[in-house]
This record gives C-alpha cells, sequence and structure tokens, in this order.
C-alpha cells in the first residue's frame, strides 16, 4: 500500500513522515493553510531520502507555472490538483518530473491512470484538504485502473475500512493527521501509515 502524506510544512513532519514509512511526501505551493513558497519546499525536499518521493502539489494555478514552482523547489513530481485538461499535462510532460493527476470523482471523469499522461491517478473529495469524506460507493460502478491514490477525510480510524471498501492502490492524507488545521500531528503520521499498511495486508 503506498502511502502519500501532504501539506507538510516543517522539517518535523519530514522527520516523522519518513519514520512512519510514507512513500511520497506532498508540498503545497498554490494557495492554502499549508501553502510553502518554492524556496521553503527546497529546504525540505532536502530532507526527505530519495526513496521517498516529493510532490509538489498545485491547484488553481496555470500549468506551465506550476512546473516551475515544482522545478524551483527541487521535488521529484508535480501533482496538478483539480480540472487540469490534457493540454496541460501535456505542457509540462517534458519536465523531469513524475506527475500525479488528482480530481474528484464526478460524470465523465476519466479513470484510466494515465489518460492524461500522468503516472499516478488520486482521487479526492470535491473540496481537497478540506477534511470532508465522499460516498465510496460510487467507485461500484466507476472503478479507477492502474495506480490510484484514494483521498479526501481519511483519518488513521478510517483509512482501513476505506481501502477495503475501496480497494486503492495507494492513500494521501492530510488534515486527517493534523492537530488543528495545516498543523500535522506526528502521533497521527505514525498511525495513519500503520493502519493503512496493516489494512493491506490483512
Amino acid at each position: 500500500m503506498f502511502v502519500k502524506v501532504c501539506g507538510v510544512r516543517t522539517p518535523g513532519d519530514v522527520a516523522a513522515a519518513v519514520e512512519a514509512g510514507a512513500d511520497a511526501i506532498g508540498f503545497v505551493l498554490t494557495e492554502s493553510v499549508r501553502r510553502l513558497d518554492p524556496a521553503e519546499a527546497r529546504e525540505l525536499a532536502a530532507l526527505v531520502p530519495p526513496h521517498v518521493l516529493t510532490v509538489a502539489v498545485t491547484a488553481g494555478v496555470p500549468a506551465a507555472e506550476a512546473g516551475r514552482r515544482a522545478l524551483a523547489a527541487g521535488v521529484q513530481a508535480l501533482q496538478l490538483h483539480g480540472d487540469y485538461l490534457h493540454e496541460d499535462f501535456a505542457e509540462v510532460a517534458a519536465l523531469p518530473l513524475r506527475l500525479l493527476r488528482a480530481t474528484a470523482l464526478r460524470p465523465g471523469t476519466d479513470l484510466a491512470t494515465g489518460a492524461f499522461g500522468e503516472e499516478f491517478l488520486l482521487l479526492d473529495a470535491p473540496v481537497a484538504g478540506s477534511g470532508a469524506r465522499w460516498d465510496l460507493s460510487l467507485l461500484d460502478a466507476a472503478r479507477p485502473r492502474g495506480h490510484w491514490l484514494l483521498a479526501g477525510g481519511l483519518t488513521p480510524a478510517n483509512v482501513a475500512d476505506a481501502i477495503r471498501a475501496a480497494r486503492p492502490w495507494g492513500v494521501d492524507v492530510s488534515s486527517g493527521v493534523e492537530s488543528s488545521r495545516g498543523v500535522k500531528d506526528h502521533g497521527l503520521i505514525r498511525e495513519f501509515v500503520a493502519n493503512a499498511r496493516g489494512a493491506a495486508l490483512a
């Protein structure tokens, strides 16, 4: 089970996620209570060992600008989150970055990982980072294919049930491991990763 911890903002957050065994760490580079500027993200990304994927998370900015911020942050991957089009992904396809497509599940959402040229697909709640859950039964009629991550309202308490219900390749968490909005709880990070891995083995 691939586990991504998103919205980290401090060296302690990075250390907690790495020590817990996270596979990926996300830095938010656009409007959010968790926002970092690229220079801040670069300092944190330098603390992450190479085997853990570092991801620049962007929303609401043109793809080319998102790519520039990701390169300035020195990360390995770029997550375009929201209503980005095929041409947006094409615009950043030549950059030395792995790509994630993050979107909500709506009628007409293309659920084939790689349909936009991305390596990973992330399905989130309609309002990203809100902590809101969404109706996983929608996946019964439209199940993603390939390397896809489930996000949206996941916590240490519910991630195991969500994994059993949705059967994702991976999971992504942000607000579900926070003690207050934008402030990561390192104990919750450890608990989340452990519970996600435990559910995958069950």
